[in-house]
């Protein structure tokens, strides 16, 4: 009998102690230097410069000459999006392009908020800062981070940003937003050096926003965004006050996701697995394999040799839309694939797609934007931020038609402290510019939530 209470109690001491070390436990990081050459002698310069997105005439006439220049091969019949992007189509978009896209009147849309540069860690951050025009008397804005992904930019949270600065419900917070290009990525400048990724590219923004000013602030993100942003939470839980998250693939399955996967369809109830966690996960095989394996073949490409596909993409402003847009065509929904337009402007406006794109173009950043996998795939899944959980409050919204389904119970095993998980009624990938309402009723409700001013 004592020997078992022994056993008993040294096995409860080790459980206890392995979660109150989990519980303790924040992701460690060293500053870096990503500057060419050697980091100079004396302090850093932490000087904001003013910052507009310019196109010169030479610039647009050289990417004419190049579209002009493009040699068309034609689709396979009755494939659809099944191959990639449709050549036909391509060619109504190509047109469209050369001859009826007003790039002056995006740039001035672009430049309807104020941008910025700052010099990081020998590198040159762009971001967005907009300040709310009025906020309520007795109040404070709410500062909020909201970090992009590939093959996104910044101009993904165009129709988000408004939403959330000039709230048109009065009893809405009103934020305080930042939205910076990741390194690589459309204005701010590439690291010179190996080894970036995202706890680099998480550390970076945490200077970011102290720099402006914010001790505490919230996080906002998806696709890589996500990753980054969790990476903010795992690094300073103190500083980041809530994460809000549309995108949380499982970074290290465990036991209960295991189990969940072999059982689930059969004791759906004993994982909390509702009808559309059955619908989206099973048959396994099928639904998690074969799909993924169907729409991550640029993934590897580019978590292994992304300079060497990146350098015909970069030459080619007609390659690099046809890669860029089929995304928003497949991620937006599976369906899709089975469409001779691959339903690309039943979500979203072509002009917004050619935006997304021209940024792309003009900055040159495919390349740099691509190597962001390979910084991070190729260090392994082992990586210390996937072992540690995420113990900031937390919000997941879920959006239907997401690459890969993320039931409740995976999301939880990563962050332990989910307050919302909500099932959204439709939405892709890219859901912040598919659905600015839905996610910025959902920023509402969580944040609200973590504030204590939910009604």
């Amino acid at each position: 009998m004592f020997t078992e209470v022994l056993v008993a109690l040294v096995i409860g001491g080790l459980i206890f102690f392995l979660v109150q070390r989990s519980r303790t436990q924040v992701l460690k990081t060293e500053d870096g230097w990503w500057g060419a050459g050697a980091p100079p002698n004396g302090e850093e310069d932490v000087t904001i410069h003013a910052f507009k997105v310019t196109t010169s005439d030479d610039e647009l006439e050289d990417l004419y000459r190049r579209i002009d220049q493009t040699r068309p091969v034609p689709s396979l019949d009755d494939s659809q999006f099944h191959y990639g992007f449709n050549s036909y189509y391509l060619q109504k978009v190509v047109s469209y392009w050369r001859n009826d896209f007003d790039w002056s009147r995006q740039v001035d849309k672009l430049n309807q908020y104020p941008h910025f540069k700052t010099n990081i860690e020998g590198i040159d951050i762009h971001y967005l800062h907009v300040k709310p025009k009025k906020v309520p008397e007795g109040t404070t804005a709410i500062p909020l981070i909201m970090v992009h992904g590939w093959p996104g930019s910044f101009y993904e949270f165009y129709g988000l940003i408004p939403l959330l600065t000039e709230p048109s419900d009065p009893g809405d917070l009103v934020f305080e937003v930042v939205c910076p290009s990741i390194p690589g990525y459309g204005f701010s400048e590439a690291p010179h050096k190996k080894g970036f990724d995202s706890v680099c590219a998480a550390r970076v923004f945490h200077k970011l926003m102290k720099r402006l000013g914010f001790q505490q602030f919230y996080a906002h993100g998806g696709d890589w965004g996500w990753l980054i942003t969790t990476n903010m939470a795992q690094l300073e839980p103190k500083t980041v006050k809530g994460l809000h998250v549309n995108f949380a693939p499982p970074s290290k399955p465990g036991l209960p996701m295991a189990l969940s996967i072999m059982l689930g369809h059969h004791f759906p109830k004993l994982f909390d697995f509702t009808d559309f966690d059955i619908q989206r996960l099973f048959p396994a095989m099928e639904k998690l394999v074969v799909e993924t394996v169907k729409e991550s073949g640029y993934m590897h490409i580019q978590a292994t040799k992304p300079d060497t596909v990146g350098r015909g993409l970069n030459d080619s402003p007609v390659g690099l839309a046809t890669y860029i847009l089929e995304k928003f065509s497949t991620w937006t929904s599976r369906e899709f694939r089975s469409l001779e337009d691959g339903g690309l402007t039943r979500k979203f406006l072509l002009d917004d797609l050619l935006t997304n794109v021209m940024i792309y173009w003009t900055s040159g950043c495919i390349i740099s934007s691509m190597r962001f996998y390979k910084e991070n795939f190729g260090k392994g899944l082992n990586q210390p931020h996937s072992k540690i959980p995420v113990y900031v409050p937390t919000g997941f919204a879920c959006f239907p038609n997401e690459l890969m389904h993320t039931p409740k119970l995976w999301v939880k095993q990563k962050y332990r402290r989910l307050l919302t998980f909500t099932p959204m009624a439709r939405g892709g990938h890219f859901a912040a510019m598919e659905e600015p309402q839905l996610m910025s009723e959902d920023i509402q409700n969580f944040t609200k939530i973590v504030e204590k001013k939910k009604k």
